[in-house]
């Protein structure tokens, strides 16, 4: 224990003062400790000071400058863009010895332009079994999440741009590096260690695209990155009809059904209501799931219950963090 104060009660902190522990600011900003937990190790945005023991503290500058990112990214801010504003503005008042560049488990920005680089130009050539070794060298080495936020989506942002700037002479390189991508992804996915079992407590997660959608990738790479972690989950895909997907829902009587829309035009707030309504089991022991909507498509959309990720970090930590708090 800490010795007490010697000057008598003037020497106590304020309530203002008073270190936060996780659970605390996650109530104070409506947010889940799990998200806390994911922008720490996606962004570095975690206490500037750490108390002996295992518990975070957080001190009041740590707690405004969360404000400020949970401000930014309400007003459609990326979260990237978010989290970077928020560490500069720490960065700028902390000595220069105790900052950093990058967060925490995040590749060195000289590896993310490299590691980018390489596989632009090999999608560009066409060299498929270059473009395979480098992505399965990325995820095996950085794992699916790292792998996803900092080398296959720029990369695949890079050579969109490159495509709407040139008309169509490289339509071909996109579809080869979404196709790979799309293998390492699914490739991880068989290769991850045993799922826990599915109990009537703990149920699988149900992934699908709105009707609509066919951008896979993005709940392709949670599929992933939730296999990493040995929990149970459906993969539906692309556009799947409404009809069919409440269907497998009730069959299944999943923990959390994640509902990826790129697009606003195929965000369906009616269809996630009808999901979060769903119940199933004995009178008494009804259960029903979470709905997480993920994707731009869903911004500026409310339902009531639903939680939203950002990241697909911030995805993990919550279908995890639903997993701990119902297992």
């Amino acid at each position: 224990m800490s010795e007490m104060p010697a000057d008598g009660d003037a020497a106590y902190p304020s309530a203002a003062e008073v270190p936060l522990t996780t659970g605390a600011l996650a109530r104070r900003l409506g947010v889940a400790p799990t998200t806390l937990r994911s922008w720490e190790r996606r962004y570095g945005i975690g206490p500037a000071v750490r108390a002996e023991g295992r518990h975070r503290r957080w001190t009041p500058r740590d707690v405004a400058l969360l404000e400020e990112m949970c401000r930014l990214t309400s007003s459609g801010v990326p979260p990237a863009e978010a989290a970077k504003a928020a560490a500069d503005r720490r960065a700028e008042s902390m000595p220069a010895r105790s900052r950093k560049s990058r967060a925490p488990g995040a590749l060195p920005l000289g590896d993310v332009r490299q590691e980018c680089r390489g596989l632009a130009r090999a999608a560009v050539r066409l060299d498929a079994p270059a473009v395979e070794r480098q992505l399965a060298d990325a995820v095996g080495q950085y794992g699916t999440v790292v792998a996803w936020q900092e080398v296959m989506v720029p990369t695949l942002h890079a050579v969109g741009r490159k495509w709407a700037s040139a008309g169509d002479r490289y339509v071909e390189v996109e579809h080869l590096l979404s196709w790979h991508v799309s293998t390492a992804l699914r490739r991880r996915t068989s290769l991850s260690g045993p799922q826990v079992d599915v109990s009537p407590v703990v149920s699988p997660v149900v992934l699908a695209c709105v009707p609509g959608e066919q951008h896979t990738l993005p709940i392709e790479a949670l599929n992933a990155a939730l296999g990493e972690l040995g929990l149970p989950t459906r993969m539906f895909g692309a556009a799947v009809p409404a009809e069919a997907l409440t269907a497998a829902v009730r069959r299944l009587g999943p923990m959390a059904v994640v509902l990826w829309a790129q697009a606003r035009s195929t965000a369906s707030p009616a269809l996630a209501r009808h999901l979060a309504d769903l119940h199933w089991g004995v009178k008494g022991a009804r259960r029903k799931p979470s709905v997480v909507l993920a994707g731009p498509g869903w911004s500026g959309t409310s339902v009531r219950g639903a939680l939203r990720p950002t990241t697909l970090a911030d995805a993990v930590g919550i279908v995890s963090g639903t997993y701990a708090e119902r297992h």
